[in-house]
């Protein structure tokens, strides 16, 4: 309370009372404000291109979501708007195993590469349910392996059987001398058996959509006899029921906050589920799977305070500090401490409030929203429209080529969304499209 804060070059300096600052440091005045860390988004969608769902195979571990991030969409500028500062891009929940994650900083007007966050931990999406047997997409599109849960589960042990032999041929052939390797055809490289590979190894961890109990069992018992661990149990909304063996087994929970009913398989979900998992002793986050989600994280938080009777800090917790820890980079952000990076929001109001809106979001100590110049930024964009309608039509008037305006589609992706809406578009305006549902 009443303290300073210090920035220098992206990281937080200090924080306390009578910080002294250079003279030639920019001031901003923070009297009567609350700042939090930025919130940290630990399932997300948003800032991808062309399709989320590689669902043709049960597993795609080889493709990956830092191919195909679009640093333009919008969602980026509105995240910031809403405290949001980083976010884990998650591959779809069509496949048992789905693609590799990546997580980015809200680096508004950086490029894709440039919003990666640097030697972050590798994870990997998998995912259990409905989605995964298909249960929903009509029967146009239920055409694969596996239909059932029994088969969601014999996935795994299929693949992380061929990663244990992949591993094996490898070595044997590293164990060769130059000699015999020279007369040695090496092994096939697989991209997806060196993702399961990393797994095994911990040196990629695993982000797993879930709901019901018996398969959060299913997939903790699987990872057990085969060697591996889940470190993030996504949406979970059947935590409650299962929150004292996904301490022992060593998981986090990142669920929703009151999301349920929206489908079959959460009929038994309850708003005080992250309350219960946090009080149990799992570290627990709020994610948003929803880009308009994303921007209200906070407000997210605050349900597990009246739903559950969680703290206020470890409600906040819950969008700071523990996905950060879930996600392995609680060393670089996820709490306002000298070091760290300065991932900073300041709010009109109690964070938790309903009332509070983010003034302005500080990524790596540079101001990214600031929502006093939103009419300065609005009125700029309008001007523009302006002048490239003005040079069009002057164009158009002077006989240049000019061709027709094409219009773009933004689609705002979910875990369940199976086509590259582009193409799709592309096709309906050609008269050769067909249906789709979510």
């Amino acid at each position: 309370e009443n303290a300073d804060i210090l920035i220098r070059n992206g990281k937080i300096v200090s924080v306390g009372q009578n910080i002294s600052a250079p003279s030639n440091a920019i001031t901003i005045n923070g009297s009567g404000k609350h700042v939090t860390p930025g919130l940290i988004d630990e399932h997300s969608h948003i800032a991808i291109s062309r399709g989320v769902n590689e669902w043709t195979q049960s597993s795609t571990a080889e493709v990956r979501i830092g191919d195909v991030i679009n640093s333009e969409d919008i969602n980026i500028f509105r995240q910031l708007g809403g405290g949001v500062t980083m976010a884990q891009l998650l591959h779809g929940s069509a496949n048992a195993i789905g693609g590799q994650a990546q997580l980015i900083k809200m680096r508004w007007g950086s490029t894709p590469e440039e919003m990666k966050v640097e030697n972050a931990p590798g994870y990997i999406k998998f995912a259990l349910g409905e989605n995964v047997k298909q249960s929903n997409w009509g029967e146009r599109n239920t055409i694969r392996f596996p239909q059932t849960r029994m088969g969601v589960e014999q996935v795994y042990y299929d693949a992380f059987t061929r990663a244990k032999e992949y591993q094996e041929e490898w070595s044997n052939f590293n164990s060769l001398n130059r000699r015999q390797r020279a007369n040695t055809t090496p092994p096939r490289r697989s991209l997806e058996l060196e993702a399961l590979s990393e797994i095994l190894n911990e040196e990629r961890f695993i982000s797993c959509h879930s709901y019901v109990q018996s398969e959060i069992n299913m997939l903790m018992k699987a990872a057990e006899d085969l060697g591996f661990r889940v470190r993030i149990f996504t949406h979970i909304l059947e935590g409650y029921k299962v929150a004292d063996k996904m301490k022992e087994h060593g998981a986090g929970g990142s669920s929703f906050a009151d999301w349920w009913s929206f489908k079959f398989e959460v009929i038994d979900a309850i708003a005080h589920n992250a309350a219960i998992m946090n009080e149990v002793g799992v570290i627990t986050a709020i994610n948003s799977d929803d880009a308009e989600m994303g921007r209200r994280l906070n407000q997210e938080a605050a349900k597990t305070v009246k739903y559950g009777g969680a703290s206020e800090e470890d409600a906040l917790k819950m969008v700071t500090l523990n996905p950060a820890i879930l996600l392995q980079v609680d060393n670089q952000t996820g709490s306002l401490k000298a070091g760290k990076d300065a991932d900073i929001v300041i709010w009109s109001d109690h964070p938790l409030s309903i009332y509070a809106v983010a003034e302005k979001t500080f990524v790596d100590g540079r101001l990214l929203y600031d929502r006093e110049r939103l009419p300065d930024i609005l009125e700029s964009i309008e001007d523009e429209r302006h002048r490239l309608s003005k040079r069009m039509l002057e164009a158009k008037a002077n006989g240049e080529r000019v061709r027709q305006p094409q219009k773009q589609h933004q689609h705002i992706y979910h875990c369940d969304d199976i086509h590259d809406y582009r193409f799709e578009h592309h096709l309906h305006d050609h008269g050769h499209g067909h249906g789709h549902g979510h």
